[in-house]
């Protein structure tokens, strides 16, 4: 198998970083970073920890959301003059929950080349030891901070079916826990974990009731990635009994006997008039 020397002029590499431990910085990850022209992150102090450990002479680029609608017309300047560009995020893979998004969409509509080196990403990484499903998954990342959207966006994951992965910060976390007790109940599957790849990374809880209590005695520390287990579908047999015995309430509230209505919708709904007067008395 032939692979070509990398980087290659005017192409931009989305390159993943450790989450934590820096030995997860992959061979290749590391080469491109020695190699190119420059590197696009979103704090020079920060990612200055990890260059000290690689030898290059890329230019570092401060790439934030504070300044990416300024910085993604000189980057894509860069990268028309034939220079290679590496976007790196403070920790992962780019473009989760951080501006690389918006470059990545703009060097594509501008036909650059994009590339990208896997890396850690705490999203996934939480997921699989979490023990929940992974078959089907959602990533919600951040949530909104208040208001009406996140009222809806918390509505929204209450009746998922699929595993949400959630990012939160440590100041808000008892909040978020509060507002998922409400919404999905305190027996929801939930598996919170905490630094990831470092000295003190640490996987709890098992529903939301229990981390809400552990976090109620002790206080929230790092960086959280909640994974939390899908709603229980409704079947569509009970859907169907739901609108059904909706209708069969309203045909009583409006005069008709419970025989009567029963009678008038084992029509509409091909059910036998016994089983829809039973719904009076499981409901």
């Amino acid at each position: 198998m032939s692979y070509r020397l990398e980087p290659a002029p005017g192409v931009l590499y989305v390159v993943g970083t450790p989450i934590g431990n820096l030995g997860d910085l992959s061979p290749r990850a590391k080469s491109i970073l020695e190699k190119v022209s420059a590197i696009a992150c979103e704090d020079t102090r920060h990612s200055g920890q990890l260059i000290k450990k690689i030898r290059t002479e890329a230019k570092l680029v401060s790439f934030h959301k504070h300044n990416n609608k300024s910085r993604i017309p000189q980057l894509l300047e860069l990268l028309e003059q034939g220079q290679s560009i590496a976007l790196i995020s403070d920790a992962g893979l780019p473009g989760i929950s951080d501006p690389g998004e918006d470059l990545i969409a703009t060097a594509y509509e501008a036909g650059h080349e994009i590339i990208c080196i896997p890396g850690p990403c705490a999203a996934t990484t939480a997921l699989v030891i979490s023990g929940l499903g992974t078959q089907r998954f959602c990533f919600e990342g951040f949530l909104p901070f208040k208001g009406r959207e996140r009222k809806e966006r918390l509505k929204e994951i209450a009746a998922e079916p699929r595993t949400i992965i959630i990012y939160e910060a440590p100041h808000r976390l008892k909040k978020l826990l509060q507002e998922l007790l409400e919404t999905c109940g305190s027996d929801r599957p939930l598996r919170v974990a905490r630094e990831l790849t470092k000295v003190h990374e640490q996987q709890l809880g098992k529903t939301i009731g229990e981390v809400l209590e552990h976090f109620s005695l002790n206080k929230p520390i790092g960086e959280f990635t909640l994974v939390l287990g899908g709603a229980n579908p409704i079947t569509p047999s009970q859907e169907n009994d739901d609108a059904l015995l909706k209708d069969l309430k309203m045909l009583i509230a409006n005069g008709a006997s419970a025989i009567e209505a029963s009678k008038e919708l084992s029509t509409t709904y091909k059910r036998s008039r016994r089983s829809i007067y039973a719904l009076l008395h499981k409901k």
